[in-house]
């Protein structure tokens, strides 16, 4: 019986972890593709970076990253830290190398229906 129970809540940590985008997102990052990132996202997302924040629909949300990746190109990303899906969401931390210099990246994320989006996303210099 305990190994039963022991199938069944490994099966669920890794079914939760699964829909987490944490690989996109990762992959997204790494090659600075703005349009991926935000088509994890919910329609609305908060975004800052480095102190500038705003709510931006889509096609804005897509500009500002765009515009990061544009001047900090990637030369290394990876999260520290992908958090265990809760309740209604998660988080994860990651660290963004460029040429420019280090950031920490933290990436909230919401179940929205059966997927989980982001929410909102910070970038602040390390």
């Amino acid at each position: 019986m305990s190994i039963l129970y022991s199938f069944i809540v490994t099966s669920s940590l890794l079914f939760s972890l699964a829909s987490i985008p944490y690989n996109a997102i990762e992959a997204a990052f790494e090659t600075g593709d703005a349009e991926k990132i935000v088509s994890l996202g919910e329609q609305k997302m908060l975004i800052n970076i480095n102190g500038n924040e705003g709510v931006y629909g889509k096609t804005q949300a897509m500009q500002v990253l765009k515009s990061f990746f544009d001047r900090n190109p990637c030369s290394a990303f990876q999260f520290q830290f992908k958090g265990d899906a809760s309740g209604n969401g998660s988080f994860a931390i990651g660290n963004y190398q460029s040429q420019s210099g280090k950031y920490r990246v933290t990436v909230h994320f919401k179940k929205v229906g059966g997927d989980f989006k982001v929410e909102t996303l910070n970038i602040e210099k390390d």
